[in-house]
Formats: C-alpha cells, sequence, structure tokens
C-alpha cells in the first residue's frame, strides 16, 4: 500500500468485542450490581448491533458504545423508579470479601466512599478518570458542556476526599488497582 492510498477502516462489528471489558466496568459503576451490569451491557450491545448503520466508520466506536449504555442505563432508571434501593447497603455488602490486610481495608474505604457520589458523580469519574476520556468526549456522551464534566469532576473529587478524610496531597493507597488510582489521580488525593 502507498501513503496516498487511504488506510482501510475496520468493520466496527469487528472491534465490538476489545470494548466489552470496558462497557462491563462502567456498567457495573453505574449499577453497583454485578448482573444488572452484565444485562446493561448486552442491552447495550443488541442495540448496538441493530444500529451500526448509524455509527459512522472512522470515530470513536467506545465513546459511542459508551453513549448507548449510559442512555440505556437513565432510561431503565426512569422506568424502575419503583425499585426499593439497598441505601444500608445491606446486599452490596454481601456481595464483597472482608478485607484482610491495609490495603484492603483503604479501597474498602473508598468503595463505600465512591457508592456514596450520586450517579453523575460516579459517571464523570469513570469516564474521565478511570476510562481515560477527556473531557470533551465525556461532554459528549453524557450530553452536556465540557465545562459541567469538569465541574462535576472536581465536585466528586473533592466530595471523595472529603467522605476519606484526605488532606491536599496525602496518599491514601499503596498497591490499589489502576482503575482506582486513576479514579482519583486529578484530585491531589494520591501522589501520582
Amino acid at each position: 500500500m502507498t501513503s496516498n492510498e487511504p488506510q482501510a477502516v475496520r468493520d466496527p462489528r469487528d472491534e465490538l468485542p476489545e470494548h466489552l471489558p470496558a462497557l462491563r466496568a462502567f456498567a457495573i459503576s453505574l449499577t453497583r450490581n454485578m448482573a444488572a451490569a452484565d444485562d446493561l451491557v448486552q442491552d447495550t450491545i443488541v442495540k448496538a448491533w441493530t444500529n451500526f448503520d448509524k455509527f459512522t466508520k472512522g470515530t470513536n466506536l467506545r465513546a459511542w458504545l459508551f453513549t448507548i449504555l449510559r442512555n440505556t442505563f437513565y432510561s431503565d432508571k426512569r422506568k424502575n423508579r419503583r425499585e426499593v434501593a439497598d441505601p444500608e447497603g445491606v446486599h452490596a455488602g454481601s456481595l464483597f470479601v472482608k478485607p484482610d490486610h491495609d490495603g484492603r481495608m483503604a479501597f474498602t474505604e473508598f468503595r463505600t466512599a465512591f457508592d456514596k457520589l450520586t450517579p453523575e458523580h460516579r459517571e464523570v469519574l469513570i469516564l474521565v478518570g478511570a476510562s481515560g476520556f477527556s473531557y470533551e468526549d465525556a461532554a459528549g456522551m453524557m450530553g452536556v458542556a465540557v465545562g459541567t464534566v469538569k465541574s462535576r469532576a472536581n465536585r466528586a473529587r473533592a466530595r471523595l476526599a472529603a467522605m476519606l478524610h484526605l488532606e491536599p496531597g496525602e496518599q491514601m493507597f499503596a498497591g490499589v488497582d489502576s482503575t482506582t488510582l486513576a479514579v482519583m489521580s486529578r484530585s491531589g488525593m494520591t501522589a501520582a
């Protein structure tokens, strides 16, 4: 192929499996329930598959999929307002193993605090922190202005720091996973 010939664009159907782990992580962050997250990812894939004619090849497939997942989550949430909540975390707490050392205890404290954030704050931290989307990409997926994304991210990080009783620059974790550090990295809660 010469440099004057255009690069072939991959069929998005072939690229779809590469995005499943990120979709599942995002779904878990929104639903806080593994089974519900798996159902949400499945619904997202079905909607994407049946609407690939609306996807513009060569654009960001992951952002398109995340937008479908997000819209599906909030549509389902509006439909299911009568569901019983788990505000005390009784059910959610039964799904986790008790920490057996300080690192896991710190991570458990982080998860508890993260769970107390609003869905909008969890969403923005997952998108711009853990998933690595730019503020602009996140704004497009969320259907809000870039300034709104920045504001939500800053408020969410500040809320997490307050709930965890962290001082600016204080490092909470040693040896935690990269997703947690990515969510917290722009907040001043850890030393990057």
